[in-house]
């Protein structure tokens, strides 16, 4: 007796079958021969069959196997693939094959396949008013046309065959341009008529032009009649100029809802061809290709990051106003010794980003730019701090390896530099550290440039009693996906799974992606910096002194210099107003580092107690070197993992920091605004933007 088929193997036998009788309609169409309804029909059937077998797919799982399967999610990711790919086959030939309008034939299967659809969507709840309204609509046109084929008894002869005349089919006049913008629209003009050959409830209706092109429309671009009719209408009523204003507002309204839903993703009611071709990005591009393991996602942290500037460092550097919106909230002076008051904060640690393994690298066809870290602070659901990157050294022989914190000669940079501190005061039980390990492509093919995400790990920083996590070194295991998907199977997590022995354990635990990361303590000078920094900031640890004198100089200007709390004129400080900036543009950071530390040499030990003295050096010093390139035509704009521009730029702030030296050798000459006057230097146009402190615009 042979034994039993598991679901798996059933659901892949069903699939082998519908795509047989793909290829064998395939070639049917291409036949003269034959009657072009009784494809559509069958053309209809197999998609039907097609998307039942996918949701009995779906709807498997590992543990309904009668014995056991290997590699059971993988198999079942390949046969969803591939029944996806036929799906999309039957979608592009029933574009092919359907008629200008629906025939008698083929509309009872037609109407019994939107009918099915309809109450499928609104059971779940998918289906707005509006498409429910529209589809109910064409119900009764359709009813109202088989009663009236019905009651007609006007017969046609068609090769010995009689058949009921067609219904008319609905005639639309295009209200606005659509160009169409993805594979499967038709795109249509202003004023072009249309005749409607589906109506379906996601508001993208088949259509057919004049030339007899055929492609989905949105509903919202069209109007019922033909304007040819109308304007003749009009001139019988007199009503055209009523018309045409009624017209015209009625376009203005359609393209205040395009502009507000047209990148809203709509759920097709029978998975019809707009979700076959329009649910397609780069990454789904190069995961078909075998550019991209199949563990990548578009990265999450990086999209935050370019979409809200509140996820920035320049952002949480700002003071942070309190409830009432009179005083600070995090930012105070000590009237015993004018300096920031320190606050401790519920979670303030140091670590360093050691190194990564075992992980993926994208295949052909993908130019890597930047391997990077995004790190923040993270409680299971929401970032609770601004996002730091941090960029990462390989070997090109050992692309697996990552590696922070490079040895070089000189100052190390900040965008290299693995060393970093959190300060956040969030009460939350789960807060942690979420590193995102990222890529930045360019596609050799197109040109166009992509983050992705190749993994992410998580370290909480207490344990399940909420004590503080011991300072040592933890290896994070690296997950596929993003940090709001669970269990996601790829190729970074396939091989995390439990073998037997000790020895293939061991050869398991080093074939497993790592994240290593050391905390590490903070010693007393840079916790005493740390303690006047906002409550919530995560950055590089070798700032730490810049941040502190910039925080104090913040306080000095708001606490004290102003004429009362409640005054929020514009000041004029050039620092506070351009300062943020280089939280942002780090090497603009490196270069107020090296010259502060540079001039630091000099320094007595007096002056550097002295923090008058300092708050003084660091303003002259700061006028003298970033704030002249801040606003340099020939420095050109901050671009992310572009290595031209990253080149050119740091050929300028090398070039211009040395000009600037040798013009100004002492440090009494520096700061001053001679370097702004002479010649020898172009500067851009003085703006008030750039010399003025907007507390209400900047205050958080």
């Amino acid at each position: 007796m042979p034994p039993k088929r598991g679901p798996l193997q059933l659901v892949q036998r069903e699939i082998e079958e519908v795509g047989r009788q793909v290829d064998r309609l395939m070639k049917d169409v291409q036949s003269p021969e034959g009657s072009n309804d009784k494809r559509l029909c069958r053309c209809l059937e197999l998609q039907m069959s097609a998307e039942k077998t996918l949701r009995t797919l779906l709807s498997l799982r590992k543990a309904d196997e009668l014995a056991p399967v290997g590699s059971y999610d993988q198999r079942k990711q390949e046969e969803e693939k591939r029944l996806k790919n036929i799906l999309e086959r039957l979608n592009k030939l029933f574009m092919e094959i359907s008629p200008p309008g629906p025939s008698s034939e083929i509309e009872s299967v037609l109407l019994k396949e939107n009918k099915h659809h309809l109450s499928k969507n609104n059971s779940e709840g998918d289906v707005g008013e509006d498409d429910d309204k529209d589809s109910s609509e064409e119900e009764d046109d359709n009813n109202d046309d088989d009663d009236n084929d019905d009651s007609d008894d006007t017969e046609v002869e068609d090769n010995d065959r009689t058949v009921k005349p067609q219904p008319k089919p609905s005639v639309y006049t295009v209200l606005c341009d659509f160009k169409g913008e993805q594979e499967g629209d038709l795109p249509v003009q202003k004023g072009e008529v249309l005749t409607i050959i589906k109506k379906t409830a996601d508001g993208w209706w088949l259509a057919q032009d004049k030339k007899g092109n055929k492609g989905v429309v949105p509903k919202t671009f069209l109007q019922p009649g033909s304007r040819v009719g109308d304007e003749d209408d009009d001139e019988e009523d007199s009503d055209e100029e009523d018309d045409e204003d009624e017209l015209e507002e009625k376009e203005e309204e359609v393209r205040e809802e395009v502009a507000d839903g047209r990148d809203r993703m709509r759920a097709s009611n029978w998975s019809t061809v707009r979700k076959a071709l329009t649910q397609i990005d780069t990454t789904d591009v190069l995961s078909a290709m075998g550019a991209i393991p199949s563990g990548f996602r578009p990265s999450t942290l990086s999209k935050l990051l370019e979409e809200d500037a509140k996820f920035k460092a320049s952002h949480f550097v700002q003071p942070e106003l309190s409830q009432s919106q009179l005083s600070f909230k995090d930012l105070f002076l000590d009237p015993d010794s004018g300096r920031v008051r320190a606050r401790q904060v519920r979670t303030c640690v140091c670590f360093t980003l050691w190194s990564c393994r075992m992980i993926p690298t994208p295949g052909v066809g993908v130019q890597v730019l930047s391997r990077h870290v995004c790190l923040c602070a993270f409680d299971g659901t929401r970032v609770l701090s601004n996002i730091h990157t941090v960029r990462a050294s390989y070997n090109s022989k050992n692309l697996k390896t990552w590696s922070f914190s490079p040895r070089m000669s000189g100052i190390l940079p900040t965008l290299l530099n693995g060393d970093c501190f959190l300060r956040c005061n969030a009460l939350s039980p789960n807060l942690g550290v979420l590193f995102e390990l990222g890529v930045t492509f360019l596609r050799n093919s197109t040109g166009e440039r992509g983050d992705l995400s190749c993994g992410w790990a998580f370290l909480k920083l207490t344990d399940d009693a909420g004590n503080p996590l011991p300072n040592k070194t933890y290896e994070l295991p690296v997950n596929g996906g993003t940090p709001y998907e669970k269990d996601v199977i790829g190729e970074i997590t396939a091989g995390r799974r439990s073998p037997t022995g000790v020895f293939q354990q061991m050869l398991h635990a080093r074939r497993e992606p790592k994240l290593i990361v050391k905390l590490k303590p903070a010693k007393s000078h840079t916790r005493a910096q740390l303690s006047l920094l906002p409550d919530t900031l995560l950055y590089c640890l070798s700032c730490v002194d810049l941040l502190a004198l910039h925080r104090q100089l913040l306080a000095d200007t708001l606490l004290m210099d102003r004429p009362t709390m409640q005054n929020a004129d514009l000041i004029c400080n050039p620092v506070l107003s351009t300062f943020p900036v280089l939280l942002d543009e780090t090497d603009l950071m490196d270069a107020l580092r090296s010259a502060w530390l540079e001039a630091e040499t000099s320094r007595s030990r007096a002056q550097k107690r002295d923090l008058a003295y300092l708050k003084e050096e660091f303003r002259k010093l700061y006028m003298s070197s970033v704030y002249f390139l801040l606003h340099s035509p020939s420095l050109p704009c901050y671009h992310w993992a572009d290595p031209p521009s990253e080149e050119q730029r740091a050929r300028v702030i090398y070039a211009t920091l040395m000009a600037l030296k040798i013009q100004q050798p002492t440090t009494d000459q520096s700061g001053s605004s001679e370097v702004f006057f002479d010649s020898t230097h172009s500067h851009l146009a003085f703006d008030v933007q750039e010399l003025t402190f907007d507390l209400l615009q900047t205050a958080r």
